[in-house]
């Protein structure tokens, strides 16, 4: 369980990349040896990475641990998950990959009827099996303790399958080159087919992903129809209207005023 200061900590992380000893500890009047071992605390648990002075927020070769996703930018995942399920007609078939942001958007679509949801990720199905005007169906194929992720060649096969009116993907990390990147190339290679074999594929990712890396190439900005975040930089935003990509914006301050629909970003 975190404490309300180190969630703080990871959102300080999340926002500039990294978070330093010194100015945690006056922000939050606390000693530094009392910062050091939230620090601590958060890497032991693979949130954060220990640095001189501070911490970054994890990335390179191993993803943050699954519970640990869910706590970044939380607020943003919510919003965002939102503006995926309004995009989403009632009726519809759609694929639903693994990751946090999905899983975000999974609950929102339980308000929806006549959905048929095909996904390989155990979390989803748990959530969307009690409701009745869900279809669910789940991808075979080896589980992924660390987050429930159905991935391997049996799931790939499984995908192929179907043929679906729209895609809900996630990716670990986001290149300024509009990359698509992740840790995994099992779940890359299920990543892949969801993206081939869906009519409209909606990317769902929070800004802390433009700050990541990952290993593995899913693909491009360019292979999906829209992109819903909740900040995007210039550079995505150009990519996107070079590529025709529709980018919405789903802010938290948003949602909080009850405004009725997220914007479609300028570029």
């Amino acid at each position: 369980m975190l404490s309300e200061r180190q969630i703080q900590i990871l959102e300080s992380a999340k926002r500039s990349g990294r978070v330093l000893v010194d100015e945690m500890a006056s922000r939050f009047e606390v000693s530094v040896q009392t910062i050091r071992k939230d620090l601590n605390e958060l890497c032991d648990a693979r949130m954060l990475m220990r640095v001189h002075g501070g911490a970054i927020l994890s990335s390179g070769v191993e993803n943050v641990g699954y519970d640990a996703r869910r706590v970044i930018a939380a607020d943003e995942k919510a919003a965002i998950g939102r503006a995926v399920a309004d995009l989403i007609p009632n009726q519809a078939s759609l694929f639903i990959n693994i990751g946090t942001t999905t899983e975000a958007v999974a609950h929102q679509l339980l308000r929806h009827s006549g959905l048929m949801v095909i996904t390989n990720n155990i979390n989803v199905a748990a959530a969307m099996r009690p409701y009745p005007e869900v279809e669910v169906v789940i991808a075979g194929g080896v589980v992924r303790r660390s987050d429930g992720g159905i991935v391997g060649e049996a799931a790939v096969d499984f995908i192929r399958q179907f043929k679906v009116d729209f895609a809900v993907i996630g990716a670990s990390a986001i290149d300024m080159d509009g990359s698509l990147l992740d840790f995994d190339y099992r779940e890359v290679r299920v990543a892949q087919a969801i993206i081939g074999n869906a009519r409209h594929v909606i990317l769902a990712a929070d800004s802390s992903k433009f700050e990541r890396s990952a290993p593995v190439r899913i693909g491009h900005l360019d292979q999906v129809q829209t992109f819903v975040t909740d900040q995007a930089p210039p550079a995505i935003r150009a990519i996107c209207e070079a590529a025709e990509v529709r980018l919405v914006e789903a802010r938290p301050e948003d949602v909080a005023r009850g405004s009725a629909a997220p914007s479609d970003a300028a570029a």
